[in-house]
């Protein structure tokens, strides 16, 4: 019932609640479910309205309604050790092992991110821009992207320096950007891709859909779902979809083999890491 609405944390607060007392939801009122998931009364009636009902007595109707009839081989919906759909946290991993899924589907045509490893290799300087959930997403493709391309700029703050740094990327000779866009989509990001744009940047953006807000006619748009079952987004599939880009960056940069073991032979020399 859940999948397919953009829910708050405080909304996803209360859909965790009522998954974990699945037995009980059908029949609590609203108060009693506000006091179980620790919010506001008025928060349980907008998240039944964030989920097409008139109402919380009308979302809770329907759960009523859709109770299974009970069977005498044991509790409906269960497997043999009463629980094949598992529990909040198992659902939560079962369903970005769906979208990492869809994601192996995607890439059955590698052509995109052929192209888009085309477009990131060939920006020198190469900015990488990410804001709000989407900064740990940009600050890991930066990092290791760095160690084969000779300049990566990462953009992970909003603020009145944004434009002023896009600007220095394209006079120092940028010709495209790679953004990760997850939501909830800050504005940030759809001004600054727009400021790119009209700077000639050529853009290459990481989203949790093709219907996501950033999207625009003549950019690359590689899609890779969020989960959002648990009260923060979870996002191994636009990670994943990252390490793919850095790949076929890679596969376009003719010294990036040289380029890592010259970093592996300094990190050596300088002890950086305990093995």
């Amino acid at each position: 019932m859940f999948e397919g609405h953009r829910l708050t944390p405080t909304q996803r607060r209360i859909a965790h609640c009522m998954v974990r007392r699945a037995d009980d939801a059908p029949f609590l009122s609203s108060v009693e479910l506000a006091e179980l998931a620790g919010v506001s009364q008025p928060s349980v009636t907008r998240f039944a309205v964030a989920l097409g009902f008139d109402g919380y007595p009308a979302l809770r109707r329907h759960l009523r309604e859709a109770l299974p009839a009970p069977s005498a081989g044991g509790a409906p919906g269960t497997g043999e050790d009463g629980g094949a759909e598992g529990n909040a946290y198992q659902q939560a991993v079962h369903a970005e092992i769906e979208h990492l899924r869809q994601l192996a589907a995607l890439l059955a045509d590698p052509a995109p991110v052929a192209e888009a490893g085309r477009l990131l290799a060939a920006s020198r300087p190469l900015p990488v821009l990410g804001l709000r959930a989407a900064a740990a997403q940009a600050r890991g493709f930066a990092y290791f992207a760095a160690k084969v391309h000779p300049d990566v700029r990462l953009l992970d703050e909003g603020g009145s320096m944004l434009d002023d740094r896009l600007d220095a990327a394209v006079r120092a000779g940028a010709s495209a950007l790679l953004c990760f866009a997850l939501p909830r989509h800050p504005r940030e990001t759809v001004a600054a891709l727009e400021h790119a744009r009209e700077a000639g940047l050529r853009i290459v953006t990481v989203a949790d859909s093709v219907f996501a807000p950033v999207a625009r006619p003549g950019d690359l748009l590689l899609p890779a779902a969020v989960g959002t079952t648990l009260s923060f987004d979870t996002a191994c599939s636009p990670m994943m979809l990252g390490r793919v880009l850095l790949e076929a960056m890679c596969d376009e940069l003719p010294d990036a083999q040289a380029r890592l073991e010259e970093f592996d032979a300094r990190a050596a020399r300088r002890g950086l890491f305990a093995e």
